[in-house]
């Protein structure tokens, strides 16, 4: 499973590049509004850091304005992916630009039939928001499981992002079902490499260094 680092963050993308297992980003305005710079400029300079994909959100819902949108975005760099929400008129748009060699990131995704209809339309990448959909009661890893099975079923080349992660086992369910991508906020990345009896060890063996004869 390839992990994506979720954020528009500089200094927590350098940091989680830094580990050596981030594969990609993806950043929507929520996360971009929260830097206090242009769009442009932070894309950018994330599209620098990271040779992945680099995911780069619409804001319009009208498809002939989304790919318009999208086209600019694309000259960012060559690993931008264009986020679009999954509406009737995001779908008109992603198979527009999948056929113009455009990848898409379909984003708000709930449902499996959203799924399978943004998979047909030719997005290089769908986002399940497992997160949101615990928050209401539903099961969001069960919709992961869901749409493995189904996309496993008709071979469609659909990558599953599964998003809206808040925790490590979210990210390990997700990687025991199979999913491509899991992406993550840093604060969860964090929490991913700490166990208390890794600290407890640590603790334990610094202490009987201490015994050791320094001479």
């Amino acid at each position: 499973m390839k992990i994506f680092i979720d954020s528009a963050n500089v200094r927590e993308i350098k940091e989680a590049a830094g580990l050596g297992v981030i594969d990609g980003v993806t950043t929507n305005p929520t996360l971009i509004a929260r830097e206090n710079k242009p769009a442009k400029a932070i894309l950018e300079e994330i599209c620098s850091l990271v040779s992945g994909p680099v995911s780069a959100e619409v804001i319009s819902l009208e498809s002939r304005k989304i790919c318009e949108e999208a086209r600019q975005l694309s000259k960012i760099a060559k690993n931008i992916v264009i986020k679009v929400p999954l509406v009737k008129e995001g779908l008109k748009a992603v198979q527009i630009l999948s056929q113009e060699g455009i990848r898409t990131n379909v984003t708000l995704c709930f449902s499996l039939p959203q799924a399978i209809l943004a998979a047909k339309s030719g997005a290089s990448y769908v986002s399940p928001f497992i997160g949101r959909l615990d928050d209401i009661t539903a099961c969001g890893i069960s919709l992961i499981s869901e749409i493995k099975t189904v996309f496993r079923n008709y071979g469609f080349k659909t990558e599953i992002i599964v998003a809206s992660i808040r925790n490590p086992l979210h990210v390990a369910d997700a990687a025991k079902i199979g999913a491509d991508i899991a992406t993550i906020p840093f604060a969860v990345i964090e929490q991913l490499i700490r166990h208390p009896l890794t600290d407890i060890g640590i603790a334990r063996f610094l202490e009987d260094y201490k015994k050791i004869p320094q001479k």
